[in-house]
């Protein structure tokens, strides 16, 4: 089954913005679990289910640490 990835990007009242690679989709809240936050990985499937991925979002959040980290040694 098909599959793409997106990370949530910001909200617009009802909508989470979401981004795929180059393209940003409107995608309405309630699609998601109530806890969303901007950052969050999601795998959406062909059929319609929506799951988060919780390891995807930590190594992410890892490797642009890691960047800011090489950014700022001296």
């Amino acid at each position: 089954m098909k599959r793409r990835r997106g990370i949530i990007d910001r909200f617009e009242g009802d909508l989470a913005v979401v981004e795929f690679g180059e393209v940003m989709e409107n995608i309405p809240k309630s699609r998601f679990p109530e806890s969303i936050q901007s950052g969050d990985v999601f795998w959406f499937y062909e059929d319609g289910r929506v799951e988060m991925d919780t390891e995807e979002k930590q190594r992410l959040s890892k490797e642009i640490d890691d960047l800011m980290d090489e950014l700022w040694e001296d």
